[in-house]
């Protein structure tokens, strides 16, 4: 267990080790536990976490500022376009600015090559730490939220269990990359062998790719890319598929919108489910465009543990924030 967390910046999925990451997790259950018991778990009183938000959120939003009312702390909503960030306000500033009011400073900011180099810099001007709420490149609270429910359901050896992260068709706006980055990167690393299945359009950044092929080598696991849905599910322990955008592709909506029409087909239906093994678990980040992107069937069906895995946003942070912010 390695607990020296406190004042740690949290921003791409690899800056916690994996024994880091154990320890939240570890810590995660038991905040669980005291939760579903009613016991006072108020670890963060007096303290105080700011949530800045250039892009939308339903269940990062809302299981961030639950949970710093849990820890006995408070949590406030800043939404960019009511802050003087538009007129002159730099990361530089906030990162000095914030970093002395608050305890905590939480991003999330998607915008394509901006998000995370504004996470950076933010990190490097204040004394509070960072916590990324998705950018880009990287969603690690998602991400740790998909490693505990997948130890609730599959247990504490991944080793051998196969692992599915499939693009998946969607009608609406062009969705970031970073939630199957971020779970390319760490899933190796508890013993999960990946497949990453994607029309070929739809490639994930080069050098994610690189890092996630050299951890799941270190890890002595299987990292495996294919370009057809059917062939990835098959015997498939869990299955991780939803949709995301076109990188580096074409600036052009018409013509993201017509390569993305040609592959609607790719989507999570009873069929495809059917290859995968008994007891496989279906996961979504949410939200899901239902019927388009994953069938109703699948998604309120006996395979799916959409809203176990959502409640676990909500404990996964509380650990983060506990071990981070005190």
């Amino acid at each position: 267990m390695q607990t020296g967390l406190r004042g740690r910046d949290l921003i791409g999925d690899l800056d916690f080790t994996k024994e880091e990451v154990e320890t939240v997790l570890d810590l995660a259950w038991d905040l669980k536990m005291k939760r579903a018991l009613g016991q006072d778990h108020a670890m963060l009183r007096d303290k105080t976490l700011a949530m800045l938000f250039f892009f939308s959120s339903t269940r990062t939003r809302g299981s961030f500022e639950s949970g710093m009312a849990q820890l006995g702390g408070h949590a406030a909503f800043i939404e960019s376009r009511t802050t003087q960030i538009s007129h002159g306000d730099t990361e530089k500033e906030l990162g000095e600015i914030f970093g002395r009011y608050f305890d905590g400073i939480a991003i999330r900011h998607c915008d394509w090559g901006i998000g995370n180099r504004y996470l950076n810099l933010v990190a490097e001007a204040s004394r509070s730490p960072i916590l990324n709420m998705q950018c880009e490149i990287y969603h690690p609270f998602q991400c740790l939220a998909d490693l505990m429910t997948i130890i609730e359901k599959k247990g504490r050896d991944l080793r051998r269990k196969k692992m599915v992260v499939s693009w998946a068709y969607a009608s609406s706006y062009a969705k970031p990359m970073s939630v199957p980055q971020s779970l390319i990167l760490q899933m190796p690393r508890f013993g999960l062998d990946i497949t990453l299945a994607h029309p070929p359009e739809f490639k994930l950044m080069p050098d994610v790719m690189a890092r996630a092929e050299a951890e799941a080598k270190a890890a002595g696991v299987g990292f495996e890319v294919v370009d057809d849905m059917d062939e990835a599910f098959k015997d498939a322990d869990i299955i991780y598929a939803k949709s995301w955008g076109c990188m580096n592709h074409t600036d052009d909506p018409d013509e993201i919108t017509r390569i993305t029409k040609k592959y609607e087909h790719w989507i999570t239906d009873d069929r495809k489910m059917a290859l995968t093994k008994e007891d496989s678990i279906y996961m979504h980040p949410l939200p899901a465009e239902r019927d388009v992107e994953v069938t109703s069937s699948v998604m309120d069906g006996k395979h799916s543990v959409v809203f176990d895995e959502a409640e676990n946003r909500l404990h996964a942070q509380k650990a983060v924030m506990a071990l981070t912010m005190n």
